[in-house]
C-alpha cells in the first residue's frame, strides 16, 4: 500500500507537470526553435551530468558489475515483441505504407523523455542504472533495427551512414551513463563542487522532460488522435505484449525486485519521440508516427498507474 501511495503521488506531479506544458504551449510560449532547445538542454545538458552524480552517489562497484549482464532481457524482449510484431501485421493487415514504422514503434519504447523521468519520480534514483540498462538496448536497437524497418517504408533511397547511426548510440546520457560507471569502477572521486555542480545541472531533468512532452502533445493535437486498425496495434503492442512478456521474462529471474519493476515500466513507455523525426528523413509516414507518440504518451499517464499496481503485487 505505502508503494502504491508513494507511486501515485509520483504519478500526479508527472501529470501536473505534463499539463504545465501543455498549459504554456496554449499560451504561445513556445516556438519550434525553443522546443529544440528544451529537448536539446535534457539530452546534452541535464541527463549527462545527472547520470554522472547520481551513479557515482549511490552505486557501489559490485552493484555495477551485478547489473550489466542483465541487459539480456530487455535485449531478449524486443527481438521477441519485433517476431510478435511481424505476425500482427500479418494478421490484422497493416497498411503496407505502415510496415516497418508499426513493427518499429511495436518494440521500442520512450525510455529517456517519458521512462526516466517516470522512473525517478516513482521509485527514486536508485532506478536509475536499472533505467540505463533498459535505455542502453533500447538505445542500440532502435538506431540499427528500428531505423533501417522506418526506411524500408521510406520513399527515398537515401540511407543512415553507420558514422551517423553511431553516434545516435553513442549519445550524450548514454556517454555520462558509461563515465558515472567507469569513475565507480575505477574508484575515482571527483572533486565536491564538481559533483555539486552536476547534482543541480541533473536536477533540471525531470521538470525540463515533463513540460517537453507536454508541449509535443499540444503541438500534436489531441484531436488529431484517431483509433484504426494500425493504431490499436501498436498499442496492443505498446502496453499489452511488451509488459506482459518482460514479466514473463523477469518474475522467475533472480533480480533485484526493483530492477523488475522498473524493467516492467520501462517496457511499456509511450513510442519513442525520435520515430517522427526519422520517419521525416526516409520519407515514411511521419504524421503517423507523430500520432502514435501523442497517443501512446496520453494513454501511459494511464497506464502507469495500472502497471504500478500491478508490478506492487507481483513483488
Amino acid at each position: 500500500m505505502q508503494v502504491f501511495l508513494e507511486s501515485g503521488s509520483g504519478i500526479l506531479m508527472i501529470i501536473l507537470m505534463v499539463a504545465v506544458g501543455y498549459f504554456l504551449a496554449t499560451r504561445d510560449w513556445f516556438s519550434e526553435d525553443s522546443t529544440k532547445l528544451i529537448a536539446k538542454l535534457v539530452t546534452q545538458v541535464a541527463l549527462p551530468p545527472y547520470m554522472i552524480s547520481s551513479i557515482t552517489s549511490d552505486f557501489s562497484r559490485q552493484e555495477l558489475l551485478n547489473i550489466l549482464p542483465d541487459l539480456r532481457f530487455p535485449i531478449l524482449s524486443m527481438m521477441i515483441l519485433f517476431i510478435i510484431s511481424i505476425m500482427i501485421v500479418r494478421l490484422i493487415k497493416v497498411r503496407p505504407i505502415h510496415k516497418g514504422l508499426f513493427e518499429s514503434m511495436f518494440f521500442n519504447s520512450n525510455t529517456v523523455f517519458v521512462g526516466l523521468p517516470i522512473n525517478l519520480a516513482i521509485f527514486g534514483s536508485k532506478s536509475l542504472p536499472y533505467v540505463l540498462v533498459y535505455y542502453m538496448a533500447n538505445t542500440m536497437i532502435f538506431w540499427t533495427l528500428g531505423v533501417y524497418l522506418i526506411q524500408r517504408d521510406g520513399e527515398t533511397a537515401e540511407r543512415m551512414s553507420l558514422q551517423a547511426i553511431i553516434k545516435k548510440i553513442f549519445s550524450a546520457p548514454l556517454i555520462g551513463f558509461i563515465i558515472g560507471v567507469v569513475l565507480v569502477i575505477l574508484g575515482i572521486h571527483l572533486p565536491t563542487f564538481l559533483m555539486e555542480g552536476f547534482s543541480y545541472m541533473g536536477g533540471l531533468t525531470i521538470p525540463l522532460s515533463m513540460i517537453f512532452i507536454g508541449i509535443s502533445v499540444h503541438t500534436a493535437g489531441i484531436k488529431n488522435m484517431e483509433l484504426n486498425r494500425d493504431s490499436l496495434g501498436v498499442l496492443s503492442g505498446r502496453f499489452i505484449f511488451a509488459p506482459l512478456l518482460m514479466m514473463l521474462l523477469v518474475l522467475p529471474s533472480s533480480m533485484p525486485i526493483l530492477m523488475k519493476q522498473v524493467f516492467i515500466l520501462q517496457s511499456c513507455m509511450p513510442v519513442m519521440t525520435n520515430a517522427p523525426v526519422v520517419s521525416k528523413i526516409y520519407k515514411a509516414d511521419a504524421n503517423f508516427s507523430s500520432i502514435m507518440v501523442t497517443e501512446t504518451t496520453l494513454l501511459s499517464l494511464l497506464i502507469v498507474p495500472i502497471m504500478m499496481v500491478i508490478i506492487t503485487h507481483l513483488a
